[in-house]
Formats: structure tokens, C-alpha cells, sequence
């Protein structure tokens, strides 16, 4: 499995070369490295198209982006090239080039064999044996990558089930997968229609933060590219800091909150131990670190719901200062309230698997 990585997309076509520029520079200083760009039109010719997407995808190197080019396949025909001779997209300076459609496996495991080692990028949001029928015509298998397609219209993004289908086939292969999130601020994308450009439908109308969360926690994609143009300088900044290996939950602090409590929320590694109970996810090695200190009993309520995050109190006996997240709702005055994890998030504690590291981040 490869590194975690982040993504921008940019479109040429659609927007003017020094803006992109500088979305392309804001978004490497907060580490992102691989850009998305589309090329959907060439009716200014072949010198044009040239001079316009090398002078991009040059600067894009210098800041160190892997740059892949989705590339329609009527823009072929247009510029006179063939899928057997992609000489001109390396010139142009891409890394990658997306084929949206499939041939016949055989010509997708010849194409991965292109003297220019270009990567070829297969659409991931199919659920159909596309993947190893290439790989069974031998193909180039470290040029092969998956990238999932977005979805510009409301209500037509995958859903989540069919999305770990598709990206199971590409993961069982140690295939290199990306997928796409919105940014709520982005309003420009490939066509006329952008009720934002997200891979899945779930993450329409997410924080551009939990979505990418999201598509990390899966375990199933190892870049997270936001599909729209432009991402605020906001969500650049939130994913650019977010962890891409563990889970990490916003949380809410209650206003009684005391001194010990908040260094166990935020001062420590906490694990979901292995032997998992319905009730709620246990963090049990920071109450070994704290056993001795006090921690009484609070004025707040003590009936818990789902994302509230609590903390044993000194009537806990040998379980004083155990964190958990409640799965399951239910009172106990042993345990005092400290934080919730908003609404929007609560669906990330399904993926808090045992054993499953985590990090608590108050908003």
C-alpha cells in the first residue's frame, strides 16, 4: 500500500491560467501533491493546447505535483493522436492519463506499456471484473491506477455500498486507488451543472474535512482529491493538517469540563481496545495514567446518547478517568460527560474497529 495523499483539480478550460496557478500553490504549501486536470476542449488547436496546458502542468512539477490528465476520448480524434502513441501527453508533461472508457482489456494492458511510462488511470466506479481482465493480458501492473469518477448532479453520486464494492476489487490487487470530495466553497467543474463533485452522495453537503476523513477511513483509497474548483483557503488549510492514518472525531467540550479531563482527551494516543463491547468504544490505557488523580463527580447530565464522550469519575472505582464514546444510549453516574461528537461525524465511529487508533479535535 502506498503513502496517503491529497489532491486539487484544476480546469483549464474553464478558468484563467493564473488563478490556477495560485489555487495549485496555496493548496502544495499545505501538502498536497497531486492535481486533477481536465481537458475537455482542443477546438483551438493542437500549438494552442500545448503552449496553454505545459505552461500548467510546468508549474505544477516545480511545486511538486504527480499531474494526471482526464482527457475525453473525442479529444483523440480532434488532435489526431492515438491511444497507442501518447508522445504528445508526455510532452506536455502529465504523469497520468485518465481513460473514462474501457476497451477490451487487452488494448488497456498494451496502452500500460507506453515507451513514455505514462500511468494509465482506470474508472473505478463500475462494479463489473474490468480490473482483472486487464491485468490477466499482463499488464504494466505498477502503471495501472484506479480513480473513482464525481458526480456534478444532485443525487447521482455512488452509494456507499456499491463504492467499497467497486474499490474492493482494486484494493484485493494492491492497485493505487483515488477519490473525489467537494469543497463547499468550489463552483467550477467540468460542465454546466455543479451541485458540487464528490464521489460519493453521502458527502454532498459534509464538511470537506469529514468527507475526506471518510474516504480514508475506508481503508479502501489512497488519494482524496477535491473534485471542484476552488477549495477555500479554510479547507486547504483543515485537510492539509487532518491525520491520514488514523481516525480523528471533532468533539464538542461541555462547559464543566476540569483540568484532568482535558489532558485525557487531547494529551494522549487512545486505542479502541481489541475486545469490543455494543456499548460503547473504550480507550482503557489512559485511566492506568490517571487512576491516582481525582476526578469528581459532575454537576451535568448523566444520561448519555450516541457520539456523547465521557469520562469515569471517582465513583468508578478501578475504572476512574476510562474514556469511551457512547455507542449506545444509556445513564450511568459514574461516568461524566466531557465533549459530543457532532451529527455529521457520527457515522466515522462505525470505522473505529478493534484496536483502531484515534484522536480527539475540539471545535
Amino acid at each position: 500500500m502506498t503513502k496517503r495523499v491529497l489532491g486539487v483539480s484544476v480546469y483549464p478550460d474553464h478558468s484563467e491560467i493564473e488563478v490556477d496557478k495560485e489555487y495549485l500553490a496555496k493548496a502544495a504549501l499545505q501538502g498536497f501533491s497531486r492535481v486533477f486536470m481536465s481537458m475537455l476542449e482542443v477546438g483551438e488547436g493542437q500549438e494552442r493546447v500545448m503552449k496553454k496546458y505545459h505552461d500548467l502542468i510546468s508549474y505544477a512539477k516545480i511545486l511538486g505535483y504527480t499531474v494526471t490528465l482526464d482527457v475525453a476520448p473525442d479529444i483523440f480524434d480532434q488532435l489526431g493522436i492515438s491511444y497507442y502513441d501518447l508522445s504528445f501527453f508526455s510532452r506536455l508533461g502529465a504523469d497520468t492519463i485518465r481513460l473514462d472508457t474501457g476497451f477490451d482489456g487487452k488494448t488497456e494492458a498494451m496502452i500500460s506499456y507506453n515507451p513514455e511510462q505514462l500511468n494509465i488511470e482506470l474508472n473505478m466506479s463500475n462494479d463489473v471484473d474490468y480490473l482483472n481482465n486487464i491485468l490477466s493480458f499482463a499488464a504494466n501492473r505498477p502503471f495501472i491506477w484506479g480513480c473513482h469518477n464525481f458526480y456534478p448532479q444532485r443525487g447521482t453520486g455512488l452509494p456507499l455500498d456499491f463504492f467499497n464494492s467497486c474499490s474492493e476489487r482494486f484494493r484485493e490487487q494492491n492497485i493505487e486507488t483515488a477519490a473525489f470530495v467537494t469543497s463547499q466553497s468550489g463552483n467550477i467543474g467540468p460542465w454546466d451543472i455543479n451541485d458540487g463533485l464528490p464521489t460519493l452522495e453521502m458527502h454532498r453537503d459534509l464538511p470537506i474535512l469529514t468527507q475526506a476523513k471518510h474516504l480514508f477511513a475506508t481503508g479502501l483509497i489512497d488519494c482524496v482529491i477535491v473534485g471542484n474548483a476552488y477549495a477555500s483557503d479554510e479547507e486547504l488549510e483543515e485537510l492539509g493538517k487532518m491525520d491520514r492514518y488514523q481516525l480523528s472525531f471533532d468533539i464538542k467540550l461541555v462547559s464543566d469540563i476540569n483540568q484532568i479531563e482535558r489532558e485525557i482527551l487531547f494529551d494522549n494516543q487512545h486505542v479502541r481496545r481489541g475486545d469490543i463491547t455494543d456499548l460503547v468504544i473504550r480507550s482503557t490505557e489512559v485511566r492506568l495514567k490517571y487512576g491516582p488523580a481525582d476526578n469528581p463527580k459532575s454537576s451535568g447530565p448523566h444520561e448519555f446518547r450516541r457520539g456523547d464522550v465521557v469520562i469515569g469519575n471517582d465513583e468508578f472505582g478501578k475504572y476512574k478517568n476510562e474514556l469511551q464514546i457512547v455507542l449506545e444510549a444509556h445513564s450511568d453516574p459514574r461516568k461524566n460527560l466531557v465533549a459530543q461528537i457532532p451529527e455529521n461525524e457520527l457515522f466515522l465511529l462505525d470505522y473505529a474497529t478493534p484496536w483502531a487508533k484515534f484522536k480527539l479535535e475540539a471545535i
